[in-house]
């Protein structure tokens, strides 16, 4: 059972990144599944989540209007398209499988079932 990230690197401001959180040993249609980020030196900040079964989202202020989260049920993968990047979201990106029902700051309601190691994402100016 575990999550895998992908997709993280070097991109300039402006440019846009897309991450994989990939499922196994169980199926993200039955878990939430959120995207948290931290940066160094900063205490770790969650940044979306995503109901598959329903395909309800939710977003950080910090995010909203540049970052989608999506799901592929077919891959079990839950995807974070971020675009107009800035220097400010330079972090290592998890992605998290929590129970529960809803997906309003689910950062916040919901302890975390199971993590992934990360994808360090940097945003050079």
């Amino acid at each position: 059972v575990q999550l895998v990230e992908s997709g993280g690197g070097l991109v300039q401001a402006g440019g846009s990144l897309r991450l994989s959180c990939a499922a196994s040993g169980f199926s993200v249609d039955d878990y939430g599944i959120a995207w948290f980020r931290q940066a160094p030196g900063k205490e770790r900040e969650g940044v979306s989540c995503i109901m598959s079964s329903d395909g309800t989202t939710d977003y950080a202020d910090s995010v909203k209007g540049r970052f989608t989260i999506s799901t592929d049920n077919a891959k079990n993968t839950v995807y974070l398209q971020m675009n107009s990047l800035n220097v400010d979201d330079s972090a290592v990106y998890y992605c998290a499988a929590y129970s529960g029902i809803g997906v309003v700051r689910c950062w916040d309601y919901y302890g975390m079932d199971r993590w992934g190691k990360g994808t360090l994402v940097t945003v050079s100016s």
